[in-house]
């Protein structure tokens, strides 16, 4: 069996997810408790397929490896390190997010 990659949130990844939870969480806690569960189930598959994300077309970005996956209206912005994938930052796929990362 192949070795899994570790999947490593950086805090402000964490701070992110929290703040988008809590967001629908006021209106909806049904569906934020159903998109919290299609983050790990997607963020999850990192870890044995750690390149899934795609490539990001700006090339700022993707000179400095990130990869984005898209779940739902949110995009996870992530690095591969050797076995370890650090998830960067998470954010909606509307918002201008050269800036940010």
């Amino acid at each position: 069996m192949k070795n899994k990659c570790e999947i490593l949130y950086l805090s402000i990844a964490q701070k992110d997810l929290t703040e988008i939870i809590e967001y629908i969480m006021a209106d909806n806690p049904r569906a934020a408790r159903s998109l919290l569960d299609r983050f790990d189930k997607a963020v999850l598959q990192l870890r044995d397929f750690p390149l899934k994300g795609k490539s990001p077309k700006d090339t700022r970005l993707k000179r400095h490896g990130y990869r984005i996956l898209v779940v739902g209206n949110y995009l996870v912005f992530y690095v591969v390190q050797g076995k370890t994938v650090q998830i960067r930052r998470i954010l909606h796929g509307k918002r201008k997010y050269a800036f940010l990362l």
